[in-house]
Order: structure tokens, then C-alpha cells, then sequence
């Protein structure tokens, strides 16, 4: 058992702009969290919303505190010892779910399909998907990375995976210029969320999210399709995926 370390003390009453320094902090935890390991310093200040000055003084604090550490080629963090136990004491507070109960609880708030994908062996494999809402050419999207959404969030999120030499078109909406795939995978990390419209299949959108294991490496995908028409990136239905997604940590 790792032994017990006091947080550190102040003789200053908890005031001011403290409890605002506190959401910095924890939004950027957050960062680390949603992005993954290696997240850079100008990417964490973007995602909380904080001053690039104040998120490296702030990012110096919460490493020498224990709750991110930098990766070994010091480009980026990764979340710390510390962290890693308040996530633990989380889980052994609350009662466990297995991915089935929590996919069932989650299709009981959409009208949307809702499927879950592995990226287990540099792999696009659905292992979990919606009886109700059947994706129509599924095998299209594992040989076709670079046109569905959680095709692309498999390209942002998984090292040695790189699209076909050739984008093949199926349809006129389909993405084929290699530097604009580039830049929509960059903002697919910066976002958290991937999303296609009508580029695999005339009429069908979808939103894709990470999952991620204990570690919180991306080890699969939460997706979500419906028509072009209905299936948009507006917060509230990325929140729902995130938050979705959250509880599918650790379980794939």
C-alpha cells in the first residue's frame, strides 16, 4: 500500500481567486485525462482554458505534487501516481458495471445507434453493437479508416495506424486530400470527438469518442450514427458521448 502523503497546508484562508486556481487545476487533470498520454502543455492550456504563462506554472505544481509526470521524451504528461490512486478509490467506491449494463443504460437515452468498437491489435472491431440500429456496410469502415468517424478517431488516437496509401472515394462527400485528413486528426484530439457526414454513405452522420483503459490509453471507441440530417456535433450530444465513454473506462 502506497504510504499516506498529507496535502500540503496553508496558513492562508481558502479565498480570492483560489477556488478559481482550483478549476484551472482540476481542468487540466481533465485534460490530460480526455487527451490521453503526451498531451503537450499548449494543448492542456487550450482544452481548460487557461493562460499558456499560468498552465506551465500550474503544470510544474501538479508534477511535483505526484498527479501528472512527463513522458520520457519530456514532449508532453501523462497523469501521475497520485491520480491514479484517487481514480482507484473511485472505483472501489462505487459498485462495478459490466460494458453490456452500461451500453444498455446508455441506448435508453438516445434515439441514435450506439455501438462500441475495439482498437485491440491495431484492429477496428465492434464488439459491442446496438440491436436496434444495425450499421448498414460495417466492413466498410475498417477498410476505410480515413472516411467514418470512428475510422478517424482510430487514426488520431493509435500510434502505427496510417490510412490507406490510397483515400478511396465512396462518396462525392468522401475526404481524399491527405494534408486535410492530417489536420481534421489533429483537431479530432484537440476536440475529443471525431464525426463524419455522408462520407462513407449518403445519409448517415456519426460522432465518434474515445475509451480508454485504467492507464488511460485509447483502446477503443464509443460511436454513435444516425441520419445527416439529425446527427450534428452540438455539446449536448458530444457531452452525452464523453460522458458515456467515461463509464466505459477499463472495461474493454
Amino acid at each position: 500500500m502506497t504510504a499516506h502523503v498529507p496535502i500540503r497546508s496553508s496558513e492562508t484562508p481558502f479565498g480570492g481567486r483560489q477556488p478559481h486556481a482550483v478549476q484551472k487545476a482540476l481542468g487540466m487533470l481533465e485534460a490530460v485525462a480526455r487527451l490521453g498520454p503526451g498531451t503537450t502543455a499548449k494543448e492542456i492550456a487550450a482544452f481548460a482554458g487557461v493562460p499558456p504563462a499560468t498552465a506551465y506554472r500550474m503544470l510544474n505544481l501538479l508534477v511535483a505534487d505526484g498527479y501528472l509526470v512527463r513522458v520520457p521524451d519530456l514532449s508532453g504528461f501523462a497523469l501521475g501516481r497520485r491520480t491514479a490512486e484517487l481514480a482507484q478509490a473511485a472505483t472501489e467506491s462505487t459498485p462495478s458495471e459490466s460494458l453490456r449494463d452500461v451500453m444498455e443504460d446508455l441506448r435508453g437515452c438516445t434515439r441514435f445507434g450506439l455501438h462500441v468498437a475495439s482498437f485491440a491489435g491495431s484492429r477496428l472491431r465492434f464488439v459491442d453493437q446496438d440491436p436496434d440500429h444495425e450499421i448498414v456496410a460495417i466492413t466498410t469502415l475498417s477498410k476505410s479508416l480515413h472516411a467514418n468517424a470512428i475510422g478517424k478517431l482510430m487514426l488520431a488516437h493509435v500510434p502505427g495506424v496510417c490510412p490507406d496509401a490510397e483515400l478511396r472515394r465512396l462518396t462525392e462527400f468522401t475526404m481524399c486530400d491527405r494534408e486535410s485528413l492530417a489536420r481534421e486528426l489533429r483537431d479530432i484530439v484537440s476536440l475529443g470527438y471525431a464525426q463524419e457526414c455522408q462520407e462513407t454513405r449518403l445519409g448517415r452522420a456519426a460522432l465518434a469518442v474515445p475509451v480508454r483503459d485504467s492507464s488511460s490509453f485509447v483502446v477503443g471507441g464509443l460511436y454513435l450514427h444516425g441520419s445527416a440530417a439529425r446527427v450534428q456535433p452540438d455539446p449536448d450530444l458530444v457531452r452525452f458521448l464523453v460522458d458515456g465513454s467515461a463509464r466505459l473506462t477499463g472495461l474493454l
